[in-house]
């Protein structure tokens, strides 16, 4: 029994630190634990189907044991709130004042392929109507739009709609997409041209630029938040 008491405590830590290195999005809709313990779970009937081994009884205690494991650290978080960031984590801030903090992007092992399928999941396809963005812990993401793209819709107003459009990617990541260069319209000079106009001299400094018709090239550079005040909101 004593080894399997070992092997539990030894578990449920090394499948929490794997999650931590996979990244929020690897488990969406789950929490850490929520994630370890389906996959114990899974396992130990696993075990007692196909495990001649293993009785009901050994069954039984560690799957005991575990619940007990995962009921004591339920009530830890319960009661003491700081260890909910270390063991359930905290949400990210991905997106403040429309500008990506790539630093956090990092952190979450994310790239801004994984943004875009998040914010289309939201009914969001073009990155520039985004004002704040927070990948919460279980793997979702929380958008609030731009005031100009928020409701009452055109409709409401009684305005002649216009055609919907995809924003185009151009520079992802200090690189240069050559396809979407040629979707768009537009040809590398022309890009380095507005690159520069917004006061950048090297593509690589660029994190983000995306494209759309009768627009001005929406660009992000690499940029961390510069106020505090908004970190310590995301502790809270």
């Amino acid at each position: 029994m004593l080894p399997m008491l070992y092997e539990s405590i030894f578990g449920i830590f090394a499948l929490f630190i794997l999650t931590k290195v996979l990244g929020k999005t690897q488990i969406s809709q789950l929490t850490a634990f929520d994630f370890i313990a389906a996959i114990v779970l899974g396992e130990l009937v696993g075990n007692a189907l196909f495990d001649k081994k293993a009785g009901l009884l050994d069954i039984g205690y560690v799957i005991l044991l575990w619940g007990v494991l995962l009921y004591i650290i339920e009530m830890i978080t319960q009661k003491f709130k700081r260890s909910r960031f270390l063991l359930e984590g905290k949400p990210s801030l991905l997106i403040h004042k429309g500008e990506i903090i790539y630093e956090e992007m990092r952190k979450n092992k994310m790239d801004i392929d994984e943004l875009h399928h998040l914010l289309r999941m939201k009914d969001v396809f073009a990155l520039q109507e985004v004002e704040f963005a927070v990948l919460e812990t279980n793997g979702l993401l929380s958008v609030l739009k731009k005031a100009a793209y928020q409701t009452p819709n055109k409709k409401d107003l009684n305005v002649a709609p216009t055609e919907p459009q995809i924003a185009i990617p151009l520079i992802m990541d200090g690189e240069i997409i050559q396809d979407n260069l040629a979707e768009a319209g537009v040809d590398e000079a022309w890009l380095k041209d507005e690159i520069h106009r917004q006061k950048y001299d090297d593509i690589k400094k660029v994190l983000y630029a995306e494209w759309l018709k009768d627009k001005k090239l929406f660009v992000l550079p690499y940029r961390k938040i510069k106020s505090k005040h908004y970190k310590k909101k995301m502790k809270k």
